[in-house]
């Protein structure tokens, strides 16, 4: 009974959502305010669960790294849970669990983030944890040589062995000529090899501090309660001198066109293809994102009707949309069959492109993928079953990045607003500036010979 309830649930947000774009009636209440030190916080009362998240983004990421020095955004991802001065090596895991709750961190090339989502008579505690590292983070050689090992061996686990990722982490090296934009989160292992303990500590001190940081609070809370709370054990923790500003300015062409890889581990050849994009909040960043999804998004989706369902020559396509404050990229994998030549793939690709430029996307098209945009909000994504904005943790993590991104955590009940607003032009317009052959990288990946 449960799931036929929860079925026409559904049904009715999708009813609802395939008429033309009205005014929101869900709107996420929050207020905000910042301390002396420099520290952004929102909070967001919800009564309808017993729960709370505590969500805490600082503004790093890889393109905050030097050349030299790669992969120490996310070497902190994992020295951020080795203890500080009043929890032991891993106790920040212990803590959450032991009360019920769950936690996890990500490293972006813009951000990192870090999140709790507890019981809400537990919210005391989740941010005692979050200001205790932010304060006193433990940055021994000890837990630097040990995390340096953590994070090679994610890279091998996650990376090296995995058919297709080595060769697609090239692929921001071939679309982005800026140095600052075009090498991987995970970094360099000769790089974290090298990296010395003060150099670690500098770090830290730089981008780990309150000024440089933005706290949410969401789900079942009292706001007056949980902003002196945050004011309790945030308001002390001294702010640091201003990050130092960054360069990721690109020329609109890409890096590299073309290029070819051997994949040891591919069973099956694989094409990949890049088009460079520009930042999240622009006026183009929304018709791009819709264009994406129509071309990539799904079994309906124009490429990979063409490519798997009617001329079979792919087994698989894979759609994805990087983000990023400043150039980001639209990207597509089509997993193709060993007897099919990739140049054949990379034509058919272009030429639903070139459909796009030529006869424009039709009414029913452009409102399918913008209900599909509105029920997103309320769907599942990246964090899991928590991540709709009808969760506390879902609110936090996009009030947050709002904040952090923004300056404006407004655009939780607005930004959608901007994806239902483009127009058939704009998607038109938008595949013909950006999705241009000068503008893209192209990787033929090729299994190991006697693989296919």
């Amino acid at each position: 009974m449960n799931k036929l309830l929860g079925i026409a649930s559904l049904i009715a947000l999708v009813a609802g959502a395939s008429l033309p774009a009205t005014p929101q009636a869900f709107k996420v209440p929050f207020t905000q305010f910042q301390l002396d030190n420099g520290l952004r916080v929102v909070l967001s009362e919800d009564h309808s669960a017993p729960v709370v998240a505590v969500a805490v983004y600082y503004d790093v990421g890889s393109r905050n790294e030097v050349k030299g020095r790669s992969g120490f955004a996310h070497l902190f991802e994992h020295m951020m849970f080795q203890g500080s001065e009043n929890i032991g090596k891993a106790e920040h895991f212990k803590y959450v669990e032991n009360n019920g709750g769950t936690l996890n961190a990500s490293t972006h090339a813009d951000f990192t983030n870090y999140y709790n989502y507890l019981p809400s008579n537990q919210l005391e505690l989740a941010l005692w944890l979050e200001s205790d590292r932010m304060r006193s983070l433990k940055i021994t050689p000890e837990n630097l040589k040990n995390q340096k090992e953590a994070v090679k061996e994610e890279k091998r686990l996650s990376y090296d062995n995995q058919a297709y990722w080595p060769a697609l982490l090239k692929m921001d090296e071939m679309v982005f000529r800026n140095w600052t934009n075009s090498h991987s989160s995970i970094g360099s292992m000769e790089d974290l090899d090298a990296a010395s303990i003060n150099e670690v500590k500098q770090f830290f001190n730089t981008y780990y501090a309150p000024n440089n940081a933005v706290l949410a609070v969401a789900g079942d809370i009292d706001p007056a309660q949980a902003e002196a709370l945050v004011r309790k054990y945030f308001g002390t923790i001294p702010r640091q001198s201003s990050p130092p500003p960054i360069d990721v300015s690109e020329p609109e062409a890409a890096a590299k066109a073309k290029s070819a890889t051997t994949d040891p581990l591919a069973q099956v050849p694989a094409l990949a293809i890049a088009w460079k994009i520009p930042a999240r909040n622009s006026a183009d960043f929304y018709p791009i994102a819709l264009l994406k999804s129509m071309l990539f998004d799904g079994e309906s989706a124009r490429v990979y009707r063409a490519l798997v369902k009617e001329k079979e020559l792919a087994i698989e396509v894979t759609g994805t949309l990087e983000a990023r404050r400043g150039p980001g990229q639209v990207a597509v994998l089509a997993v193709h069959k060993a007897t099919i030549r990739p140049e054949a793939v990379e034509a058919l690709i272009e030429a639903e492109i070139t459909r796009v430029k030529n006869e424009g996307v039709g009414a029913p098209e452009l409102y399918k993928v913008k209900n599909q945009y509105r029920l997103a909000r309320f769907a599942t994504g990246s964090e899991g079953e928590f991540s709709s904005l009808q969760t506390p943790l879902g609110r936090a993590l996009a009030l947050a990045e709002f904040t952090m991104f923004d300056g404006d955590p407004s655009l939780i009940n607005s930004d959608i607003d901007r994806y239902l607003a483009v127009t058939p032009e704009q998607i038109r317009e938008a595949a013909r500036r950006y999705f241009g052959v000068a503008n893209r990288s192209v990787l033929y990946i090729r299994p190991a010979k006697g693989k296919q």
